[in-house]
């Protein structure tokens, strides 16, 4: 294959990847200008049946559509370099931020304290935009459901798939939708599938096996394995995966059983997490960088080369399923979607989605408040102070979601 052809791609992909501000809607935006209208290497119907079907897999929705857009042009290599060259300059950013907050220096975490509280307007506001997607009784339910046991059950690691799981059961029940009457032109590769499997399995089965037999380097496979699940089963982008971390690396190794059954399970401090969760929101790129930050802060207290080792390990681990799924079922997405009770399958996940990300933002913003019990009163009212300007200004201004990133970190230096 002759990549030389390629290069003029490859540079507006890395062109996009330094400059995408603004999550997933301000980034299929910026890809519509930058892939659609400046460089058509793609029809915008294209593009918009892409994303469509990238919000339905698991994983980092727009990570997804920029690879099958490379995918389009080249086939599964153009792919891989795509992905590569998408994702690299925010890996790197989150990396360099895990090595800045493992030095201990309070007047770091003090420059990001306003950080905190823009993270969760963030969540508040993705989380109050989804509802307009709610259309039915059936959906409302869901939403209920989901959010009572996911709040209920926050602290367990099973919740959410099996919230996402019971919520697309949900949804298949009753009339399904109308089905497009066309034939299903090829067939599903399952070796494929089946090699996803595997290693999905693999990777929680040395993980398990590095636990319970003590292994001296056992952190790298846990890094490695969560990430990887992460990837696989997480619908609703970086807005659900973050409570999602939040709860594995945060909450749930301050839980009793835990602290008697795994005393050395991979712990984040609060507030380093939700600076770091702040943080990626004003950065370019995939949200779902993240996973750098907490493969290095997991692998802090072994010497700056096994931090790196953390950082590659949970990035690849986050992005290659991420990668294979949309890969893998691409082929077959025009097929899949014609038939009713496929849709309304996917329709009761994404309420379920709905309803998690509810669950997530009451848990998240009750743990907080708890922790400002013995605060100065001003900390807690700079606190709600910066939430709520945060909401408010995505929610009926057109300021873009960078620049009210770039104005909290600025204000943590004031």
């Amino acid at each position: 294959m002759r990549f030389s052809k390629h290069l003029p791609f490859f540079r507006d992909v890395l062109l996009f990847s330094v400059s995408a501000f603004g999550g997933p809607q301000g980034q299929l935006g910026m890809m519509i200008k930058s892939f659609v209208e400046k460089t058509p290497y793609i029809s915008l119907k294209d593009l918009v049946n892409i994303n469509a079907f990238c919000q339905l897999m698991p994983g980092a929705t727009i990570t997804q559509t920029v690879s099958l857009i490379g995918y389009r042009q080249g086939g599964v290599w153009v792919a891989i370099i795509t992905l590569l060259i998408w994702s690299t300059p925010a890996v790197l950013l989150m990396s360099a931020l895990s090595f800045v907050l493992s030095s201990n220096n309070p007047s770091i975490l003090q420059h990001l304290r306003f950080v905190q509280p823009m993270a969760l307007g963030f969540l508040a506001f993705a989380s109050i935009k989804t509802y307009a997607m709610i259309d039915t009784k059936q959906k409302w339910f869901i939403v209920f459901v989901s959010a009572f046991v996911t709040y209920a059950l926050f602290k367990t690691p099973w919740v959410f798939p099996i919230v996402l799981l019971c919520g697309g059961l949900m949804g298949s029940i009753g009339k399904p939708a109308a089905s497009l009457q066309r034939a299903i032109a090829s067939r599903l590769r399952f070796f494929p599938i089946l090699l996803l499997a595997i290693r999905f399995l693999l990777a929680g089965f040395l993980s398990e096996a590095a636990r319970k037999e003590s292994w001296k380097n056992r952190t790298p496979f846990n890094v490695f394995e969560n990430m990887y699940r992460f990837g696989s089963i997480v619908f609703g982008g970086a807005d659900v995966l973050i409570p999602v971390m939040y709860n594995q690396y945060v909450v749930r190794p301050e839980t009793e059983r835990i602290k008697r059954t795994n005393k050395d399970v991979i712990s984040i401090d609060r507030n380093a997490f939700l600076s770091a969760s702040g943080v990626v929101r004003a950065i370019p790129g995939p949200a779902f960088s993240i996973s750098a930050f907490i493969g290095g802060m997991a692998m802090r207290d072994r010497g700056w080369g096994y931090q790196m080792l953390g950082c590659f390990l949970a990035a690849t681990g986050i992005f290659l399923p991420t990668f294979l799924l949309v890969i893998f079922f691409y082929p077959f997405w025009e097929n899949i979607q014609q038939y009713g009770r496929v849709q309304n399958t996917m329709a009761g996940v994404s309420a379920a989605v709905v309803g998690i990300m509810t669950a997530s933002i009451i848990y998240l913003f009750k743990d907080t408040v708890i922790s400002f019990v013995d605060k100065p009163i001003l900390d807690t009212i700079l606190f709600f102070a910066v939430f709520c300007s945060t909401f408010f200004l995505l929610y009926y201004t057109r300021i873009s979601a960078p620049l009210i990133a770039l104005g909290c970190l600025l204000l943590g230096f004031i």
